[in-house]
């Protein structure tokens, strides 16, 4: 295999608690290769979110070192982890996270407004990843005109725009009725399977079966790391 896209080595995570530091992360090592569909998994506790958050440059280890895509991450100002997020990692989130008086198409490009490109652009490249999430019907309807299901497909769209390196989702399926949340992960399962790599935070073992490989975490390390046969997508 090539690169790795993310490699960790012993990443650890402390918070203090007043004049106690509290472990969190305790060891981490892990590489996710391009291309490749990851569940995060864990009980609560487990240091799961905690990792996500490194993962997603959203948050720094205490000690151990994260390279996304060749960078060394892991020591980098808030800054520069700001303009990796931008250009490097798609995100996706249990509560949508959208704007609620922006358009759905709005929505979608407003990562294409921080990145400086022109509007007639941002525009187009908008439509195409609502059109890859089945929502161009929708494009001009503001997220309390839609359902829960297809705000979480601008959310998805918005994470595609940038045409990051990584999809990160968490949970993001929490809110979604069972239909719709098998609707959802069919998406994520096209996505993958387009060529962008997908990791994806979840505590339910349904929507876990979908990854081609399931991280389970306890008590802050890696407690499995096992490859698996996804479910099968109905369309």
């Amino acid at each position: 295999m090539n690169t790795p896209i993310i490699h960790l080595e012993d990443i650890r995570k402390s918070y203090l608690m007043g004049k106690q530091a509290l472990p969190v992360l305790k060891g981490i090592s892990l590489d996710i290769f391009k291309n490749e569909y990851v569940a995060l998994m864990g009980p609560s506790g487990s240091g799961k979110s905690t990792l996500m958050n490194i993962l997603g440059c959203l948050d720094s280890p205490t000690a151990g070192s994260y390279i996304l895509n060749g960078q060394n991450v892991s020591t980098m100002p808030d800054d520069d982890l700001a303009d990796v997020r931008n250009i490097e990692i798609g995100f996706v989130f249990q509560q949508f996270n959208l704007l609620p008086r922006l358009t759905a198409l709005e929505n979608v490009a407003l990562p294409l407004v921080y990145a400086g490109i022109p509007k007639k652009v941002r525009q187009e490249r908008a439509m195409s990843v609502l059109e890859k999430v089945s929502l161009t019907d929708r494009s001009h309807h503001k997220p309390n005109e839609l359902s829960g299901g297809q705000c979480q497909r601008v959310a998805i769209a918005r994470a595609l725009v940038n045409n990051p390196s990584l999809i990160l989702a968490d949970e993001p399926t929490g809110n979604l009725d069972t239909k719709t949340s098998e609707e959802i992960m069919e998406i994520f399962s096209h996505i993958q399977s387009a060529g962008n790599t997908v990791v994806l935070v979840t505590h339910e073992e349904d929507i876990a079966n979908y990854a081609h490989r399931v991280v389970r975490l306890r008590d802050g390390v890696v407690e499995t790391d096992r490859r698996q046969a996804p479910a099968a997508m109905t369309y």
